[in-house]
């Protein structure tokens, strides 16, 4: 996919050249409107039809898998997630079987222990007591003590992604200069397995899944070349984005709470709990966000051996 941003940028990189080569002064060409425009195009125009290199009978099983995966991401019942464990098997492959589709592999599959996780601990949930007459209600979130107990338990003995091996240290040494705790770079394992063409149906794109919208706000560019997708820069914005919420919310599991969910959402729910807890608003978040923040919790303590209590901004250097 990203080939097809670097080819498109190319021609209308070349169109802003024309344009701003060819008309005549008396005209007074706002330069600034046309970029703004062709980059707008650019945004809206270059991931239509992605699925279209899947046959049309797969590509409809994937799409109403991401739609339906999309779905329950948003929703708050974090144990529906199980429902869709097998059917993400099933899609994995048939994305990874085109390049066009591969960024799509990529976010999956930092995703699927989502999926085994939701599943263990539906089995250990209560099963709400049927009312004659009624639908089923969905039963009650576990709490968030109970999902770090499993994602510890998850991640106790998974190994480094291979690609962490030359990336890790180039992040650690940009999150240093940006003075924010260098563990926090394992963010990037849960958001994209360290593959920085990973993208979101939703959009978010690059090893720390930035949308767009943020990646705008923080200063990165999108047009001609998406830096979400480039290492220095998307992990530049990743590390202030962080470093915001964390000044923002004075806790990095309500930081890393905003950084999935958006920062209303975390507001909203503190004010209405009257807390400044994450533990009290966990169940009442999005059912990615519940699963997101103890994993990125059990994974800096299973690759660095520390809690996210204990993190703290890198010293000085002399």
């Amino acid at each position: 996919m990203l080939h097809r941003f670097k080819s498109c940028g190319l021609v209308v990189g070349l169109l802003l050249l024309t344009l701003t080569t060819s008309v005549p002064q008396e005209l007074e060409l706002d330069v600034g409107q046309v970029i703004t425009a062709a980059q707008e195009w650019a945004e809206n125009n270059l991931d239509e039809g992605v699925l279209r290199s899947l046959p049309e009978v797969d590509r409809d099983k994937v799409e109403k898998f991401l739609r339906q995966f999309q779905d329950q991401l948003q929703n708050d019942y974090v144990l529906e997630l199980a429902t869709l464990n097998e059917t993400a098997k099933f899609v994995l492959p048939l994305l990874d079987a085109y390049p066009e589709t591969q960024p799509y592999a990529a976010w999956l599959r930092s995703r699927l222990d989502y999926f085994e996780v939701a599943e263990e601990l539906r089995k250990q949930a209560p099963t709400p007591k049927p009312v004659p007459g009624q639908r089923p209600k969905p039963g009650r979130n576990p709490s968030s003590s109970v999902e770090r107990k499993a994602w510890a338990l998850k991640l106790g003995q998974s190994a480094r992604p291979p690609a962490a091996n030359a990336l890790v240290p180039k992040l650690k040494s940009i999150f240093a200069r940006e003075r924010v705790p260098e563990q926090l770079v394992w963010v990037a394992e849960v958001e994209s397995g360290f593959n920085a063409r990973a993208r979101s149906p939703a959009g978010a794109g690059g090893l720390f899944q930035l949308m767009p919208a943020t990646a705008k706000e923080l200063g990165l560019r999108r047009w001609p070349f998406d830096q979400r997708y480039q290492v220095e820069p998307s992990a530049q914005g990743a590390a202030r984005y962080l470093k915001r919420l964390h000044t923002q919310f004075g806790d990095w599991r309500l930081a890393l709470a905003a950084y999935n969910a958006g920062e209303g959402k975390v507001q909203g729910l503190l004010k209405r709990s009257a807390t400044r807890s994450f533990d009290s608003i966990a169940t009442a978040l999005p059912a990615e966000t519940q699963m997101f923040v103890p994993k990125v919790e059990a994974t800096i303590l299973r690759r660095e051996g520390v809690s996210l209590a204990k993190l703290r901004p890198p010293k000085d250097r002399p």
